[in-house]
């Protein structure tokens, strides 16, 4: 028996303990506050929570309703270049159509000019994760996800890879400002839309001396019209994984109906105020056909204001919630003031 407890004793002093350390942090000893609910301070955070998402939600939706901004599906108005662009065999066909709209008052400000898709699905997993990320660094890699429009059947890989940078969206406009006799070209500016982050850290070109050199033994996705290195053939900055309609594109969205920003207009001589009212044309050249899946295509020129473009939704959430964090506010009163009453009663 002796020498059991020895032997204990022994095993006791070379394993210590498992018990946690006798200090405040270990034996939650350590000071705290514990919130008193009581009928004033609950009641004083729904209603303040109230007022403040009815205020924000207010606010946005009066941002958002003050936002100019006009709106045409040309997908009918170009249908016979929607019934070209439905037999594959016509992508080198050139079809040009024109748009004639009229402001009725002066947009100022800045611009933005949008295209705009309906019924098209970029949410779909393939086609969302149809990308290969280390190319569009410049490096040369193969990426199955990118399967099966990462080759042709000759071996020959395809710059960009992938069904998002395959589709991407090729329709071309042009503004042109009508007055009286004169037509004059609205300035249009293709740089400087994307962002910062994907033009700078997501997308880099091949390192090599030329364009031209660094996507050699490469060729064009077999939606394209043109191969990578010539998607701006006014600009060489701007050509390559660096293009920022191709940087815009592959940004896909979440939603069926969407739209991406294409050009902002350039305010100088008669436009440096903005977009004079009057009567307009776009020249448009179809490319992009939307016919087989029953799709919707629209131009978009509108404004922003500080709280975005036009987009009523979070102002919309912000009063429904304050709404009913203040619907929540009176019914615990009244909640209140009923057990309050039955408690006085009871105690006569």
């Amino acid at each position: 028996m002796k020498n059991k407890m020895s032997f204990l004793q022994q095993e006791g002093e070379a394993c210590p303990s498992r018990c946690p350390d006798n200090s405040a942090f270990r034996q939650q000893r350590l000071p705290a506050w514990k919130p008193q609910f009581t009928i004033t301070a609950v009641l004083s955070t729904f209603f303040l929570t109230g007022m403040f998402c009815l205020s924000v939600g207010v606010c946005l939706i009066l941002s958002a309703n003050s936002i100019r901004e006009i709106q045409i599906d040309y997908s009918d108005k170009c249908s016979d270049c929607s019934k070209l662009r439905e037999n594959s065999s016509n992508w080198n066909k050139e079809c040009l159509c024109s748009v004639n709209f009229t402001l009725k008052e002066d947009i100022l400000g800045d611009v933005f000019m949008y295209y705009g898709l309906q019924n098209f699905y970029q949410n779909h997993r393939r086609y969302a994760i149809s990308r290969s990320d280390a190319q569009l660094l410049g490096q040369n890699v193969n990426n199955s996800y990118c399967a099966p429009f990462t080759t042709y059947q000759n071996g020959t890989p395809m710059a960009p890879c992938g069904a998002i940078a395959n589709s991407m969206f090729n329709d071309t406009f042009d503004l042109f400002y009508n007055l009286n006799s004169s037509v004059t070209q609205v300035p249009l500016l293709k740089t400087g839309n994307s962002w910062w982050t994907d033009k700078n850290v997501k997308f880099r070109n091949p390192k090599s001396y030329n364009l031209s050199s660094a996507f050699a033994g490469t060729s064009r996705p077999p939606y394209w019209q043109k191969p990578v290195y010539l998607l701006d053939e006014e600009d060489e900055r701007n050509n390559g994984y660096i293009n920022d309609d191709f940087i815009i594109w592959m940004r896909v969205s979440a939603f069926a109906t969407f739209r991406n920003l294409y050009r902002r207009v350039r305010r100088i001589r008669q436009f440096a105020d903005g977009l004079p009212a009057g009567n307009y044309t776009f020249h448009i050249s179809y490319n992009f056909p939307v016919t087989k899946f029953k799709a919707r295509k629209h131009v978009i020129l509108s404004t922003v204001v500080w709280s975005g473009g036009s987009n009523p939704f979070l102002g919309i959430a912000y009063v429904i919630s304050g709404t009913a964090a203040t619907l929540a506010g009176f019914v615990i009163t009244a909640i209140h003031l009923k057990l309050r009453k039955r408690k006085t009663y009871f105690q006569k």
